[in-house]
């Protein structure tokens, strides 16, 4: 049996992405989406949930290249010098997590912090990942866990894609998911500590920000048994979305296009995969 999930990152960042995200799950094959707290457009997207109802909504938790929901002298640990940002950079954030230079206590506070938010706007939080997967890392999924269980949020992304499907993307994406492959047993052991469930894996990172109909139809082809999540970005790539800092722009277009077309709902059914939400998973 096959089970898929796919979820839209960055719900809130954009109207834009917002107006994407939406008709990708309305017209499409969408059906979660992961609303970041900070998102420039965050009431507006919290208002459109509310009008889908099926659409499950979790919390795209934003300890990077983003801005803290809490204040950011309480946060250090993750703050850019004098700035009040998070830090951009993923790699100097993954060197302050693998030297012991994160503060759990900070960490938990800022996720409790952000998933308060959305459902302080009226959301049932089902599920938690993070942008530019920053929880695969022990020193942000433990507090992260801590924070999900004070939440009462059962579900998490479990990040890390098979290698099968990791043979398309740039070099350096596929670099740094290679390093970052360490951490799953980590991941694994601490996620059943939690007493937290996930899918079995991710496809389509690797292939972010160049997916073509192609290569989504052979990720689908060779889907294994199992629920697995879809990580997609759909979207328009319009005005607002050059005020803010991301490599994905074009793309988001071509993902919503990939993401609503007959071809692709056509074949999700001659699969046979069964498509769910991160809902229905959590509640499964």
């Amino acid at each position: 049996m096959r089970r898929l999930i796919v979820n839209a990152d960055d719900f809130g960042l954009t109207s834009g992405v917002n107006r994407g995200i939406l008709e990708a799950h309305s017209r499409g094959i969408v059906t979660s989406a992961t609303l970041m707290a900070c998102g420039m457009k965050f009431q507006e997207a919290a208002s459109l949930a509310a009008q889908a109802p099926d659409l499950s909504v979790g919390c795209h938790v934003v300890l990077v290249d983003g801005m803290p929901t809490l204040n950011s002298t309480d946060v250090p640990c993750l703050g850019a010098g004098p700035t009040s940002h998070f830090c951009q950079s993923l790699i100097r954030f993954a060197s302050r997590a693998t030297t012991g230079r994160l503060d759990p206590e900070q960490i938990e506070a800022e996720v409790t912090a952000q998933i308060r938010k959305l459902q302080a706007a009226g959301l049932r939080v089902s599920h938690l990942d993070s942008h530019k997967h920053t929880h695969m890392f022990p020193a942000v999924f433990k507090p992260l866990l801590r924070a999900a269980k004070v939440c009462g949020v059962r579900a998490v992304r479990n990040p890390f894609e098979p290698l099968v499907f990791a043979t398309n993307g740039n070099w350096k994406r596929r670099f740094k998911l290679g390093i970052m492959r360490r951490y799953r047993a980590g991941f694994t052991q601490h996620l059943a500590e939690g007493g937290m469930v996930t899918p079995d894996g991710c496809i389509g990172i690797v292939a972010t920000g160049g997916l073509s109909l192609a290569t989504f139809a052979s990720l689908i082809q060779n889907l294994p048994d199992g629920t697995w999540e879809f990580v997609s970005h759909p979207g328009y790539n319009d005005a607002d979305l050059d005020k803010v800092t991301t490599r994905l722009r074009h793309s988001r277009d071509q993902e919503l296009s990939i993401l609503t077309s007959d071809t692709v709902k056509d074949l999700i059914r001659s699969e046979e995969i069964e498509l769910i939400s991160y809902r229905q998973f959590a509640e499964s």
